[in-house]
């Protein structure tokens, strides 16, 4: 997987890198294509600086490919909390988008099994 990653407001240190390295990594199980061939933009901010007390930190998480496009942000006090929602959020989506998937597939299969059959067709054989 291909993974461009972008900083906004803070310094992009190595500790950061790894650990959203790490998290979009654990998402390649639930994508079912061939290596190399999507591309995961993630991006880490500090969103605003008027605060009284603390920061607010932003993760985003955009994994594009051939078929399919999934996108989830998240905001938190803490920046590694941010990411880990992100993270999740995002695994959600693509588990969503592989089950939606396997149902059309399903769908489709279950048709043509019945329009060779003959099933629920207006012009049944007798």
């Amino acid at each position: 997987m291909k993974i461009n990653l972008k900083a906004t407001g803070i310094e992009l240190t190595e500790a950061i890198t790894n650990y959203a390295e790490k998290k979009v990594n654990a998402l390649e199980k639930y994508i079912n294509k061939p290596e190399g061939s999507y591309l995961a933009r993630v991006e880490v901010a500090r969103t605003t600086r008027h605060h009284k007390e603390g920061f607010i930190f932003k993760a985003e998480i955009h994994i594009t490919g051939s078929g399919f496009d999934v996108y989830a942000a998240s905001e938190a006090e803490d920046l590694y909390a941010a990411i880990d929602m992100a993270e999740a959020e995002t695994a959600h989506e693509l588990q969503s988008e592989k089950g939606r998937h396997r149902r059309l597939l399903r769908k489709g299969q279950r048709a043509f099994k019945n329009a060779i059959l003959g099933i629920g067709s207006r012009f049944r054989r007798k």
